[in-house]
């Protein structure tokens, strides 16, 4: 494995591949979706606010990327007939579909377990881990005939050590290592699929301010730090590995 948090990728990397991003509306998912562009890829932005899509779509055509598509999906209340769509939609209008880049990020607020609601969780669990094990499912027939496909699920460092306030958003996030190293295990007769957890830890993103308010941002990574990464695991340099947990950023003892 060569050094893949600094990984450079080369000019047309992801020429004539097919990837989609989920939470491409804003943060992390959005800036991928613009660096995946400009390295030739096709992308599939998925998001639930169009108009947060909207503008990850003009920044790919701004940076001269081949036109992407915008897909308007909310998963936290997407069901089975809407993904099953998704699959002939793109078999249609792309007949291919080379990688996913799970970036959705479902959270509610920090609080203590005794006034967190069941709704709460279950939708936090719904965008964090069902919904994109449920849209890989669906998608496997695409992925399949990928001759080289890759999936990127981006994790919580609250996920591995559990602390008070963060409920079920690092309860649902814990659930993810096990799907993807599950899947990586039944996915082992079909070599040219992989599947890897990236846990990006403390970087400048949306999600960090909300839950973070009074951090200094200078005092972060910028988002941009950590798309080498996302092309590595996303692009044919990570061939051949497969249900990894990755971590880019190690977080403050207390945060």
């Amino acid at each position: 494995m060569e050094n893949w948090q600094h990984y450079q990728a080369p000019a047309g990397a992801m020429q004539d591949r097919v990837i989609m991003v989920t939470g491409a509306g804003q943060g992390i998912g959005a800036m991928a979706a613009v660096e995946l562009a400009k390295l030739g890829a096709t992308v599939i932005l998925v998001g639930r606010n169009e108009k947060k899509l909207s503008r990850t779509y003009d920044a790919i055509e701004s940076v001269g990327g081949p036109q992407p598509a915008a897909i308007p999906m909310d998963l936290a209340k997407v069901g089975e007939a809407e993904l099953a769509q998704l699959g002939l939609l793109i078999q249609k209008e792309f007949g291919r579909l080379d990688g996913i880049l799970h970036a959705a990020n479902g959270f509610s607020h920090l609080s203590p377990l005794n006034i967190q609601k069941l709704d709460e969780w279950v939708d936090m669990f719904r965008v964090n881990v069902a919904a994109p094990f449920a849209m890989t499912r669906a998608l496997m027939p695409l992925l399949s005939k990928a001759p080289d496909a890759a999936v990127l699920v981006l994790g919580e460092s609250h996920a591995f050590e559990a602390k008070a306030y963060w409920g079920g958003f690092s309860v649902s996030k814990a659930g993810q290592q096990n799907w993807v190293q599950i899947a990586a295990s039944e996915w082992d007769k079909q070599p040219q699929l992989r599947i890897n957890l990236l846990v990006p830890g403390p970087i400048q993103s949306p999600f960090r301010l909300a839950t973070h308010p009074a951090e200094p941002k200078e005092s972060l990574p910028e988002t941009s730090a950590i798309m080498p990464a996302i092309m590595y695991w996303l692009g044919e340099a990570s061939r051949g590995q497969s249900g990894q947990t990755l971590h880019f950023a190690a977080a403050p003892a207390d945060q």
